[in-house]
């Protein structure tokens, strides 16, 4: 960008109509920064969007001038892709604008939109999104590679949802994307990641959901993790949709119905979320009480919206994050005996493990109906190492990396493109398996040239 004469950049400041940040402007280090504190890395300009005419402007300054273009929207992706350096950022954050019909059960967001903004208009009406558990991560980013959270069992992935998408593509132009319109296009964004185009704003169809719901978390001693996790095994393989229950495994943190004594020490939490009539969960969960003695549980009906938010204190933005993923189509003895041994060696407070519970509605659309490529996956496992300090990098991405490496072996192969990071491009055609080459196609059509190529890239032909 330094190098491009001034007129140029003058005559992109004359027809865009958001802010432009540049290196010595107020608020550029501040735009800069993204949740993981790992990624530091410094654009040569940040163009703040406030409408689809800003994006395209934006879009055809970047391909215009051979400029590496990074698309931000949460600024909540684990391998930073919402920046690059040297180059443009077409920065969404300020693109939140919703529309809301509880009539057809149907919402338009746009694209700079987290999950946060987009319960607090859905949520009130009894009617949702099956998005992610952490309020704070953008709509886009959860929306493009799948997307799966507390209601996915119940109602599929977030792209299940999806009725249409307006795309800015690399030449420009602004296109809708839906079952009738662009159709290889839609099903390429349904999954596929940020390599096909901006898109600005997206429609879902919403289904029911609360406003009120039985959630909540039963939490176990380490010494009995062996345990647990067995039953909660067996306790899966009969689990109604309605009823999802993930694993958490990490030190306690000082939640308010635990003792003081367990603050710290290595826990394995069952968390849950009914989502049908409270009463008939009531009954399917004691047992998730009785697997043995448990240090602490906090279960009952609340607003659905505060469960949305029950896990942001502890993934709150500005710590280091590094992940390790793998997908299981069933849980082993062996696995097991690997988490035990590594929640004994948590190298700080923040590490975790979780082992979400998919199947159920997420697994019965056929496998090519959309670019994701997991549906078999009955579980996802993710390492998230997390801590505060830069010396503490080789200690904690070590433990993560230990950790996936001796999990492979009970392991699909599979991952949710969401968790991988940058340095895990190889790992592509495990994330899209048959649906690879077909993402290459579509890629190779909307953006011959590679301009989106800040993510996990599918690479044209």
């Amino acid at each position: 960008m330094t190098g491009l004469p001034a007129t140029k950049l003058n005559e992109f400041r004359g027809k865009f109509e958001g802010e432009l940040l540049l290196p010595d402007s107020a608020g550029y280090d501040e735009a800069r920064q993204i949740w993981n504190a790992m990624i530091d890395k410094r654009p040569a300009a940040i163009a703040r969007c406030t409408t689809t005419a800003d994006v395209v402007q934006a879009v055809n300054f970047a391909r215009d001038n051979n400029l590496v273009l990074a698309v931000r929207s949460g600024g909540h992706n684990i391998a930073g892709s919402a920046l690059c350096d040297g180059g443009l950022v077409v920065d969404l954050s300020r693109m939140k604008g919703t529309q809301m019909s509880p009539t057809t059960r149907r919402i338009t967001i746009e694209a700079g939109a987290t999950l946060g903004d987009l319960d607090a208009a859905t949520l009130p009406h009894g009617l949702a999104v099956p998005v992610g558990i952490n309020s704070t991560t953008g709509v886009a980013g959860l929306t493009l590679g799948g997307g799966f959270g507390w209601l996915s069992r119940k109602y599929g992935l977030t792209i299940d949802s999806l009725e249409s998408a307006e795309v800015v593509t690399a030449a420009g132009k602004v296109v809708r994307a839906s079952a009738t319109e662009h159709p290889e296009l839609f099903w390429a964004l349904r999954g596929g990641g940020g390599n096909f185009g901006v898109v600005t704003r997206f429609e879902f169809r919403l289904n029911p959901a609360g406003p009120d719901l039985l959630s909540g978390l039963v939490v176990y001693p380490a010494a009995e993790a062996m345990a647990v996790l067995r039953q909660y095994r067996e306790f899966a393989k009969t689990a109604p949709d309605d009823l999802t229950v993930w694993v958490v495994m990490r030190k306690a943190p000082p939640l308010p119905f635990l003792p003081t004594e367990a603050h710290g020490q290595p826990v394995v939490v069952l968390a849950l979320l009914y989502a049908g009539d409270p009463k008939r969960g009531e009954a399917l969960i004691e047992p998730l009480k009785q697997f043995g003695t448990p240090v602490g549980a906090h279960v009952g009906v609340q607003p659905f919206a505060a469960w949305q938010q029950a896990f942001d204190p502890l993934l709150t933005p500005g710590a280091r994050n590094y992940w390790k993923s793998h997908n299981f189509a069933a849980l082993d003895d062996g696995l097991f005996e690997v988490l035990v041994t590594a929640l004994d060696t948590l190298p700080s407070p923040q590490c975790e493990i979780f082992i979400a519970h998919l199947g159920g509605a997420t697994s019965r659309l056929p496998a090519d109906s959309t670019a994701y490529g997991q549906r078999a996956a009955e579980f996802t496992m993710n390492v998230h190492g997390r801590w505060e300090a830069a010396t503490d990098d080789t200690r904690c991405i070590g433990w993560s990396r230990d950790l996936f490496a001796a999990a492979a072996p009970f392991a699909t192969g599979g991952v949710y493109i969401n968790f991988m990071t940058e340095e895990e491009q190889g790992r592509l055609r495990e994330a899209y398996g048959s649906q690879y080459d077909r993402l290459v196609r579509v890629k190779t059509q909307y953006d011959p040239g590679n301009l989106f190529r800040t993510n996990q890239n599918i690479a044209p032909a």
